[in-house]
């Protein structure tokens, strides 16, 4: 595992308008999209610095084949276990920008589901050599589910928030979030998949997406610094999940009081 760590991976990406303008509709925001010139909202440079590769270098899952930038941990299921986002300067919209990837941390661990393999990865995100974004992400990684396992316990969200918005996701919008950051993962869109390879009930949102309506809500209050989430369980196309602000926190709370996702933020 040792020789994973400092792997490094660097992407140029003009940061086009009319991509910007596309996930502006995706998310429903309201009034005009931004435009060249404007700063980027907070986390989408998710729709940036694409890495295509050909079909024979993914994996089942439809991600990058592991063993190449990710490290292999003999572990076939992987998920986006938790984000930190600090926000050093604006990313401008129209503007070649530079991401370098480095797999910071590889660890393996047992888990009460059984092994668990944990990957760290740092992106730097700079335009005209200015640092502007630095990006924490932990992948988790676990094997396939057997079909007698037990549910594990679900922590349950707490239901004093200040303020709640309601919303779902249908499948048309999470193909859709999945072109636009180019994320082949099958769970998000390949039903079948979902269910009889991965053990879901239904088609996976994205946690980035969940994140980032978090953080458009956290924006609200004023300019972010820092913002951290940990996903807590899986959510499904088609549930109505709360999105709640505390005076201390966001979390994402289903329809049955589970906890989906927390998030924390920092401001100037």
């Amino acid at each position: 595992m040792e020789q994973n760590i400092g792997k490094t991976l660097r992407l140029n990406c003009q940061l086009d308008p009319a991509r910007a303008k596309a996930l502006h509709v995706v998310l429903g925001c309201e009034g005009n999209p931004p435009k060249a010139g404007d700063p980027l909202p907070a986390f989408w440079h998710q729709i940036y610095f694409w890495d295509p590769l050909p079909e024979g270098q993914l994996g089942r899952d439809g991600h990058t084949a592991k063993g190449q930038f990710i490290p292999d941990l003999g572990l076939p299921r992987r998920m986006w276990a938790s984000g930190a986002l600090e926000f050093h300067a604006p990313l401008l919209i129209g503007q070649e920008a530079v991401k370098t990837s480095v797999v910071e941390d590889v660890q393996l661990k047992d888990g009460r589901s059984g092994p668990l393999g944990f990957c760290t990865v740092r992106h730097d995100i700079s335009q005209d050599g200015q640092l502007c974004v630095t990006e924490r992400q932990v992948l988790v990684f676990r094997e396939d589910p057997a079909p007698d396992a037990p549910k594990p316990p679900l922590k349950q969200a707490r239901q004093d928030e200040i303020r709640k918005v309601t919303q779902s996701f249908s499948p048309t919008t999470l193909f859709r979030y999945s072109a636009l950051t180019l994320n082949g993962h099958r769970i998000h869109y390949d039903k079948p998949y979902a269910q009889e390879v991965e053990g879901y009930p239904g088609i996976v949102v994205h946690g980035p997406l969940l994140a980032q309506i978090m953080m458009q809500m956290a924006a609200e209050t004023g300019e972010l610094a820092r913002f951290e989430w940990r996903n807590s369980a899986p959510f499904f196309a088609g549930e109505a999940g709360d999105f709640c602000a505390f005076p201390d926190c966001w979390q994402v709370r289903g329809a049955d009081g589970r906890l989906i996702v927390e998030a924390s933020a920092t401001y100037r």
